[in-house]
């Protein structure tokens, strides 16, 4: 019985790349043994156990035969006789199938210490196919260390362009999709994600609406870059310099999905897209079963983005009611990231990264100043219901017009 640290442990020790998960192989154990040292099995598919003591992830070496279409057509076989290099092979990227021995040493079947070496994502064998869920990890590897220089060997783009076309990506599970792309909204370089996965295919099976904007032409007074499809990843790339959480980053990437709806008599303008914009930001999470907290703020950035972007000339009363509509007063929290995903909006445009943009801070004085209604003191004048919530606007209102003059 032989245990061995593999995958991302072992690639991002070589890269020098900061990692925190650490997963074993155990060579020539069974599940029994396993038990027996006390290691506490969780894996149904196949077996994984939690060690009793660092809670780190041990599986059992094991093959995969392809058995059906999609992420879960696999038939697993886990045994004292499956060797390394065997449970090596069936892994995605020869950066991920190395694995070290308890004396440090690294065994490199399929070579690569190589592609790091050349900053090459390359699959391991043609049983890369067998699973359209390594197309999403291949375009979240990229954006990963794309500042590191890594590129998708072209052998496996033209093994994921044929799998998209085989059908393959069509079985992928919703769940694997978000997974996959939240985590690569949480990497250095997400649009890289975006840009992998439209090369092979993919993108316009997996987000047609996200695939379509690229193309759709905009007024080039107000984007010098003019195709929506680029503007919306130079705002993703804005997203990333103004913030970590990936509920902003993906509120900027979803915000102007309805520009890929407008009629193409009516181009270069898109009258009425952000409302458009919004239906399908709801569409989306639906569909791929995105957190609540992920729709809420991108169907409201993607609603009132061009509040933002007006904020300057909005009437009080428009600021107030825009307010309301983005439930700032009860959740002051996803209102700053509106801010910040609106503001990346603003940024991502050739000619305007670096610029300076007044309306955040103008909607941060208006907000402040309209939770400054003493509603207490209402109640005291004897103001209640639909009368009380009517001066309560009123006086947020005329807070409001003070901040402005």
């Amino acid at each position: 019985m032989k245990t061995y640290l593999v995958g991302g442990a072992v690639r991002d020790e070589l890269l020098d790349y900061p990692y925190h998960e650490k997963d074993w192989v155990v060579v020539g154990a069974t599940v029994e043994a396993m038990l027996a040292q006390g290691y506490q099995q969780v894996g149904k598919d196949f077996p994984v156990f939690l060690h009793p003591v660092s809670k780190d992830e041990y599986a059992l070496a094991r093959t995969e035969r392809k058995t059906a279409p999609g992420y879960k057509g696999f038939a697993v076989h886990a045994s004292p006789d499956v060797t390394l290099e065997e449970d090596l092979e069936r892994r995605d990227l020869t950066i991920n199938a190395m694995a070290k021995d308890e004396d440090g040493h690294i065994i490199d079947p399929f070579n690569g210490q190589r592609d790091i070496h050349d900053k090459i994502l390359r699959h391991v064998s043609p049983a890369f196919a067998e699973d359209p869920v390594r197309i999403l990890r291949v375009a979240r590897f990229a954006a990963r260390y794309l500042h590191l220089g890594f590129i998708v060997a072209d052998e496996t783009m033209q093994l994921m362009k044929n799998m998209v076309a085989a059908g393959e990506v069509d079985a992928l599970v919703p769940e694997r999709v978000w997974q996959e792309m939240e985590k690569a909204l949480g990497e250095r370089s997400p649009s890289r994600f975006i840009e992998v996965l439209r090369d092979c295919g993919a993108l316009k099976v997996i987000l047609p609406e996200l695939d379509r904007l690229f193309g759709v032409p905009q007024p080039v007074e107000h984007h010098p870059e003019i195709d929506t499809g680029i503007h919306t990843l130079m705002v993703l790339q804005q997203a990333c310099k103004l913030s970590h959480a990936t509920d902003v980053r993906f509120a900027a990437l979803m915000h102007d999905l309805g520009k890929g709806t407008t009629p193409k008599e009516e181009w270069p303008r898109h009258i009425g897209h952000e409302a458009r914009s919004a239906d399908l930001v709801l569409e989306i999470c639906q569909r791929l079963r995105i957190p609540n907290d992920y729709r809420d703020l991108a169907e409201r950035t993607a609603r009132f983005h061009m509040h933002y972007h007006r904020a300057l000339e909005l009437k009080a009363s428009t600021m107030v009611e825009t307010l309301e509509k983005l439930d700032a007063f009860r959740k002051p929290e996803r209102f700053e990231k509106f801010l910040l995903s609106s503001e990346a909006d603003a940024h991502g445009r050739t000619g305007y990264e670096n610029k300076y943009f007044e309306q955040s801070d103008y909607f941060r004085r208006a907000f402040r100043a309209a939770q400054n209604v003493d509603v207490a003191a209402l109640r005291e004048q004897g103001f209640e219901n639909l009368e009380l919530a009517n001066k309560i606007r009123e006086e947020r209102i005329r807070l409001v017009k003070e901040v402005r003059n």
